[in-house]
């Protein structure tokens, strides 16, 4: 067993990284667990494109010395602020490059265990081996959280996946495939579905595919600037005022916070999807489940529609492209005793302002945050202000713990 590091980080996905890279530059005693950009690697489309414009999808390092613009430029790949969408495949090398430069020394293993101890945590990986931490980072990203609807929860894991479980279309190739959402996820998957061949159809509840606005042409008059400013989770006063004051947000009432994570920013996939969907997938749009049948390898469904008639469809797999929600009891590598000590507020972390739980040295970013910092923590653009947040807070609570601590503990830590 390893001597106690300061801070452990759960998660090498773009927050995790990004609190690694301002950690390094601050000289903390740490370590970060987990294969690099695992979720964008293994649970996203091959072929996507990601909603974020370019200027809001770079990780963060403390001097912000490498952009995602700065990777395409090196590289020679096509980059522009809004204009051009960034595919899936530019981002994850952007990420794994950030990690090479940034966080040289991640350790690729999984954890598998995490439980209290007389230093803070002990973690043990997916070898065995443990560590002890005095704090412990949350970084998990998405990937516990896969959201599928109860009414759909009885059918066989062969008859129905969620949409994080697919990287490639392959083995679709032949059956009858229909996809439930009306997202990012569902239409990107409806379209690279429908390109490799798959007989496919996309199901939602929406009577129309709200798909994000293209770019336009020309610059923005000052009047359009003014009525809806651009921000990192696209244009619009509300859009700005979350990703510039999300600590402030915290400070709305419950209610509100949880109305306003429910409902901005809903499903709604990237403009270049658009003319790769439309007339091309056929589309059950303005239906919802009623029921849900397994039968003789096929699902079927009885669908209602908004004026109330009924419609039957049969598809030989369903997946759920239904969002993710953040929730405590999905962390089962989280020992029970520590997941009872956090207070929770819709199953989700409730944080302080520093993104620490009610559990004394347990801390949630990403998505697990999105209750108490509101829409941005969906998003990579996100990990900026927490990593700056969360850096500086270890900063001081690790100085002010070493000047208590006796001299000769201080200088092993130095070491």
């Amino acid at each position: 067993m390893n001597s106690a590091f300061e801070v452990a980080i759960v998660g090498a996905g773009p927050y995790g990284l990004s609190l690694a890279a301002h950690l390094q530059a601050l000289g903390i005693h740490f370590t970060i667990f987990g294969p690099p950009m695992e979720v964008w690697r293994q649970h996203m489309p091959q072929g996507m494109l990601l909603k974020s414009d370019g200027f809001a999808s770079n990780l963060s390092d403390p001097n912000g010395s490498f952009t995602l613009k700065q990777f395409c430029e090196a590289r020679g790949l096509p980059y522009d602020d809004t204009r051009t969408p960034v595919p899936l495949d530019t981002f994850i090398n952007y990420g794994l490059a950030f990690q090479e430069r940034m966080v040289p020394h991640l350790d690729t293993r999984r954890v598998t265990k995490i439980e209290r101890s007389p230093n803070g945590f002990r973690l043990r990986v997916e070898d065995g081996a443990t560590f002890e931490a005095r704090r412990v980072v949350m970084a998990v990203g998405i990937s516990h959280f896969a959201y599928v609807p109860g009414l759909l929860s009885h059918l066989p894991k062969e008859l129905l996946t969620h949409s994080s479980a697919h990287h490639d279309y392959s083995a679709f190739r032949g059956k009858r495939v229909t996809i439930i959402g009306a997202g990012a996820s569902a239409v990107d998957m409806a379209a690279l579905m429908h390109e490799s061949g798959v007989d496919v159809t996309l199901l939602a509840r929406a009577s129309k595919i709200r798909f994000h606005d293209g770019p336009g042409s020309g610059r923005r008059s000052i009047w359009q600037r003014l009525r809806n400013p651009s921000s990192g989770l696209g244009p619009g006063w509300k859009s700005r005022i979350y990703t510039y004051a999300p600590g402030m947000f915290r400070h709305l009432p419950v209610n509100v916070r949880l109305r306003i994570v429910k409902n901005h920013l809903g499903p709604a996939p990237g403009w270049p999807m658009k003319s790769r969907v439309e007339g091309k997938v056929p589309m059950l749009l303005g239906y919802s489940i009623a029921h849900a049948i397994a039968s003789d390898g096929v699902v079927r469904l009885s669908l209602r529609s908004e004026d109330g008639t009924f419609h039957e469809h049969e598809t030989e797999h369903l997946i759920a492209a239904t969002g993710y929600k953040p929730d405590l009891r999905r962390l089962e590598f989280l020992d029970v005793a520590i997941r009872n000590e956090i207070r929770s507020l819709t199953n989700a972390p409730a944080l302080s302002i520093d993104f620490q739980s009610s559990a004394p040295g347990l801390y949630f970013v990403g998505i697990a945050a999105v209750n108490d910092f509101g829409p941005m923590m969906r998003f990579a653009y996100g990990s900026d202000y927490t990593a700056h947040r969360v850096a500086r807070h270890l900063e001081k609570v690790i100085a002010r713990e070493m000047s208590k601590r006796p001299a000769k503990r201080v200088e092993a830590y130095q070491t």
